[in-house]
């Protein structure tokens, strides 16, 4: 396996989230981190942290986002062809565009999109807009087109 230079990847926290411990002496605070991490070339990963500050949790998702790279068929600027893809609660339908058209997409699967480098594309997601779970659904849906 080649060497990843890190300098050519761009890195997005999608989502940070509180955890609270209730202890005998009040509330313990801990935090996750969700980031996406790609070269807008065709490379992107995400990654998952936890940790008592949120910058050191940003930092483990980005180590863990290096270690779930996958690489993704791209046609130009878009996609080669519609895709519907469900990851537990969550599903992601993603439609070829036109150029020009940018990269229609809420929520956690812009992030995504942008940083796999797809500029012209639609997407729609349906069901649960949970930030972990739509990130997996979009790479894995990404992963599935067949260039």
């Amino acid at each position: 396996m080649e060497k990843i230079n890190r300098e050519e990847f761009e890195e997005v926290v999608v989502n940070i989230g509180r955890v609270t411990k209730v202890v005998k002496g009040g509330r313990r605070f801990r935090f996750t981190a969700l980031v996406v991490v790609g070269n807008k070339k065709g490379t992107v990963g995400f990654g998952y942290g936890k940790a008592k500050e949120v910058p050191d949790a940003i930092k483990k998702a980005i180590d863990d986002a290096f270690k779930n790279l996958v690489t993704i068929n791209l046609k130009g600027t878009t996609i080669a062809h519609d895709i519907e893809h469900k990851y537990k609660a969550s599903k992601i339908i993603l439609k070829p565009a036109a150029e020009g058209t940018g990269a229609i997409a809420g929520g956690a699967a812009r992030p995504v999109i942008e940083l796999a480098g797809i500029k012209d594309i639609i997407a729609k997601s349906l069901g649960s807009n949970n930030p972990n779970n739509l990130v997996r659904c979009t790479i894995e849906a990404l992963t599935r087109i067949k260039g």
